[in-house]
């Protein structure tokens, strides 16, 4: 099991960001990744919001071992010509340390910012499927055109290209039958956060149970494209499943937890960075405790 840990982008640099990424890398965190939204629900709507390009190549500068990465980046307000330049840069500033975590996105602020309506569930999974595959282009090949229904492009040049080769990793994000397909013909790993509809009233019973359908139904998308799905590592972001506060009551509580999900089929879970009045308020030395000593015991 690999423990990682989601910092959201809410810091001043040179005020407290700088320390909590190195502090994330001392704790060994096998990745630190970040959230790429212009905006977040409340609390965060109102607060300080940082962009997630910008903050990774920060903390890239600041840590020497840990991956970094978006979790998620989605066409909501991205296209894939200029997301592509940006990543490539950011794998070269990195050394070779990032991963994308793409999904398809959703309603709310980033769907609307830049002026547009929202698009239809149809629509959404229509974008994320030609986006996903324009971006593996464009980071594998040096020069693409293509004309598609909702992106496009005309000589695009992606040169030198990725450090890590073929590109960088893509964490596909997908829960239903049609993401599952493409996360498992494009991606090196894939994303859930459990079964939505059970966040309000279900039970960690459920949650567990759904987690290990979704695990089963990825590995045989996998299985469809050729794939062993052994070779696709499936992660875990928490703080959307019922019992989004229990595991961090203690570093028993989430080592059992996790060893739940570990026989469920997941290989990395990720947590929260601790932030007061929030969700993910969690006692700050627990989880400090979780990542050295929790990790320890999941190794």
């Amino acid at each position: 099991m690999r423990l990682s840990t989601v910092i959201l982008p809410i810091y001043r640099w040179h005020e407290q960001g700088r320390e909590v990424w190195r502090r994330a890398e001392e704790l060994g965190f096998g990745t630190a990744y970040t959230y790429d939204h212009l905006s977040w629900r409340e609390p965060f709507r109102a607060g300080t919001w940082f962009g997630a390009v910008p903050t990774l190549t920060a903390a890239a500068g600041v840590t020497e071992r840990m991956r970094l990465g978006t979790l998620v980046t989605s066409p909501n307000f991205r296209h894939p010509v200029t997301l592509a330049k940006e990543l490539m840069t950011l794998d070269d500033v990195s050394g070779g340390r990032i991963t994308l975590g793409i999904g398809a996105g959703g309603t709310g602020f980033d769907a609307v910012v830049l002026g547009g309506e929202e698009w239809s569930p149809r629509e959404r999974a229509d974008r994320f499927a030609e986006f996903t595959a324009l971006l593996d282009r464009l980071l594998t090949e040096p020069d693409v055109t293509a004309k598609g229904t909702f992106y496009s492009a005309v000589e695009a040049r992606t040169i030198p290209g990725c450090v890590q080769r073929p590109r960088l990793p893509f964490a596909v994000a997908a829960t239903g039958p049609r993401g599952m397909r493409l996360a498992a013909r494009h991606g090196q790993a894939w994303v859930t956060t459990g079964d939505p509809a059970l966040y309000e009233t279900g039970t960690p019973e459920q949650s567990l149970a759904a987690v290990r359908g979704q695990v089963e139904r990825i590995s045989a998308a996998l299985e469809a494209e050729g794939r062993d799905p052994a070779d696709v590592p499936k992660i875990l972001l928490t703080g959307f499943t019922p019992d989004r506060l229990a595991p961090f009551a203690s570093v028993d509580a989430f080592t059992e937890f996790a060893g739940r999900h570990a026989e469920a089929g997941i290989d990395e879970i990720v947590v929260h960075w601790p932030i007061p009045d929030s969700d993910f308020a969690y006692d700050q030395d627990v989880f400090e405790r979780i990542a050295t000593e929790g990790a320890a015991r999941l190794a």
